[in-house]
């Protein structure tokens, strides 16, 4: 098969050129290969003495041929090390896909939990642009909230990541007052990560996870283990239909941005309805709503639209959504990382 590199046409020189510019926003071989190299848990493998592409397959449940290219283009990329013919290692780079690594990076690259099948999402992405409908579906077969809902796997994932990041959470939690609180409903409260470290804050509180029955069962084992005695409760429900009464803050954290402008004013209106008169309704979310990092925005809105048809929005356009679910915004505070806390009443 001939390729460019075979002649000296002013094809070629074109084609040159245009690689030069192009490549590292195109390939698509090392971006994968990487993602499988963290799926198949490739550096815990190694790092534990299975160097050798014969026990390395073995173990992985791999071909050796086919795993024995994989790495050797790794290698030419700087991710892992090839110390003698057959035999690899794991270096700095490579070190970033350990299971037990800080940054999380292996779960965030794993095609088998929901990062991975993220950006996989991303193949239909045309299917996207052509319609405006999320190209989940297109990928996958069902919508994404159905997919998790029928997916315990992915959707456990999903749970996790939502939940990692003990300084982004915190931050969350700093960037409104508690001490007041009597109860908090923690709309879409996800595995509780959040919930309980606002009870942490507010010691005579109690608090309600409010989230779809599958992550509501990992809710209550999450709170259950983190030793908050009998202070919380967990729901198991849409948070389109009637939420739990009784509140006095209706939180609702990284869940707007989840969904379009018709579904997330019924989120929000379902909070005012629930909070009343005498509520309040936090809408917590995330940096890109800033406007101080335009590619991270464009990037994330991009992203909210292939996975489930959501968006990020302006200050603005969060004040207008709380508007039209009957709220006005009181405040809006920005914490250290970024997220922007809107504090809201019943207009």
């Amino acid at each position: 098969m001939s390729t460019p590199d075979d002649d000296r046409t002013p094809e070629s020189s074109a084609w040159h050129s245009a690689w030069k510019i192009l490549a590292t926003r195109i390939d698509l071989v090392t971006p994968m290969a990487i993602r499988a190299a963290a799926t198949l848990r490739l550096a815990d493998l190694i790092a534990g003495g299975a160097d050798s592409i014969e026990v390395l397959a073995g173990r992985s449940g791999t071909d050796p041929d086919a795993l024995s290219r994989l790495l050797r283009h790794l290698v030419c990329q700087g991710v892992f090390v090839e110390s003698q013919p057959g035999r690899f290692g794991v270096n700095d780079v490579a070190a970033l896909l350990l299971s037990d690594h800080p940054s999380g990076m292996k779960n965030m690259l794993d095609l088998d939990g929901f990062g991975g099948r993220m950006d996989v999402a991303f193949t239909g992405l045309l299917h996207t642009v052509r319609t405006g409908q999320p190209a989940w579906e297109t990928v996958f077969g069902s919508p994404f909230w159905e997919y998790l809902a029928d997916n315990e796997n992915v959707a456990s994932s999903f749970d996790a990541m939502m939940a990692s990041g003990n300084d982004y959470l915190l931050d969350a939690v700093g960037g409104y007052d508690w001490s007041s609180a009597s109860h908090i409903i923690d709309v879409g409260g996800g595995t509780g990560a959040f919930l309980a470290e606002v009870l942490r804050e507010a010691p005579t509180a109690r608090g309600t996870v409010v989230d779809l029955p599958a992550t509501a069962e990992r809710a209550r084992q999450f709170l259950a283990e983190h030793a908050l005695t009998d202070r919380w409760e967990v729901v198991g429900q849409s948070f389109f239909d009637l939420l739990p009464s009784g509140g006095d803050i209706y939180v609702v954290r990284r869940v707007v941005h989840d969904w379009s402008d018709v579904e997330a004013i019924t989120i929000l209106r379902r909070c005012a309805e629930a909070a009343g008169s005498a509520g309040r309704v936090v809408m917590i979310e995330s940096r890109g709503i800033a406007g101080d990092d335009p590619a991270m925005f464009a990037e994330m809105n991009l992203r909210m639209l292939v996975l489930a048809g959501g968006r990020e929005r302006s200050v603005e356009d969060y004040a207008a959504l709380a508007a039209a679910a009957g709220l006005r915004v009181n405040s809006t505070r920005t914490t250290p990382l970024g997220h922007i806390v809107f504090d809201c009443s019943a207009s």
